[in-house]
């Protein structure tokens, strides 16, 4: 018996531990997700904005301008996608998904050129570059610590790296794959078509959110400057996205943990008050019966 109190003492301070390490870290997400949603949250409607306005510039421009060679349809035969994901776990099941959504979007829209090893993977975040990586999928790692010092010049390299790859014919489609913010316990996970540039929908089109837009200087030359950097702010919109989702995502995990710890805590110390009182008992017993010997 004082065995078996020993190690419910023992659980007991180990769960207490267990639990004053979730709640730290509960604090370090909630300080670390304010400043992500503040980001997001800025950019989320200028990126959008630029977005639909490349959109259209594209959907109205007619020719062979040397500017679109980003929005060139060429027959999918190569594929790149770009897999956001966390360098850290103890996020749920942030991670999870976000490659459970890239192999699905494998399985079911690349399947062939999967079957043909056309399939590549960059991974932005350690935890889906090495979840490809032991699945064998062809994965790039150069910019798996992206994380660690997160700026608009990091995620400008990625952008022009992938632009680069696809102007020379590497890949014709590149998607990114990413978890979108909406609040601290809610994330959405998206596939979103990086390259070629997504024109306006025929509905858009005939819409008047389709703008026939001046240009001055020449659109070729205007085009030519603008695309990259909207493209640039796309990639970085979902970064930012990514970010703000892992720190809600862990927020909420060890919140879990914290209350999943109280009732482990309310349990074992109901099984050592009755690991007591059964000591107890037994002790009195005998004590008991040892004096009603002496006495007979």
């Amino acid at each position: 018996m004082p065995g078996q109190l020993k190690e419910v003492r023992n659980r007991i301070k180990s769960v207490q531990s267990t639990q004053q390490i979730t709640k730290a870290m509960k604090m370090v997400s909630a300080a670390k997700l304010r400043k992500a949603q503040d980001a997001i949250t800025q950019m989320r409607p200028y990126a959008r904005q630029l977005q639909q306005t490349l959109s259209n510039i594209v959907s109205n421009t007619e020719g062979d301008l040397s500017a679109l060679q980003l929005a060139a349809v060429r027959p999918v035969k190569n594929v790149l996608l770009l897999v956001i994901t966390s360098d850290r776990g103890l996020c749920g099941a942030y991670n999870a998904n976000i490659v459970k959504l890239a192999r699905q979007v494998i399985s079911e829209q690349y399947a062939q050129q999967a079957k043909e090893g056309n399939v590549h993977v960059w991974g932005i975040g350690k935890k889906g570059t090495e979840a490809f990586q032991r699945a064998g999928v062809h994965t790039a790692d150069t910019y798996r610590d992206l994380f660690q010092q997160l700026s608009f010049e990091k995620v400008q390299d990625v952008a022009a790296a992938a632009m680069q790859a696809f102007l020379e014919g590497k890949y014709d489609r590149i998607d990114i794959i990413y978890s979108e913010f909406r609040n601290a316990a809610s994330q959405t996970f998206k596939q979103e078509q990086f390259l070629p540039v997504v024109k306006s929908d025929s509905r858009e089109a005939s819409s008047a959110t389709r703008s026939d837009f001046i240009f001055d200087p020449g659109k070729e030359e205007l085009i030519t400057v603008l695309m990259p950097k909207i493209l640039n702010t796309q990639l970085y919109k979902a970064v930012l996205d990514a970010n703000a989702s892992e720190h809600g995502a862990r927020m909420t995990a060890m919140d879990k943990a914290s209350d999943n710890a109280n009732e482990l805590l309310r349990n074992l110390r109901i099984s050592y008050n009755r690991a007591r009182q059964a000591a107890i008992t037994t002790e009195l017993t005998e004590i008991v019966s040892g004096a009603a010997a002496l006495n007979g």
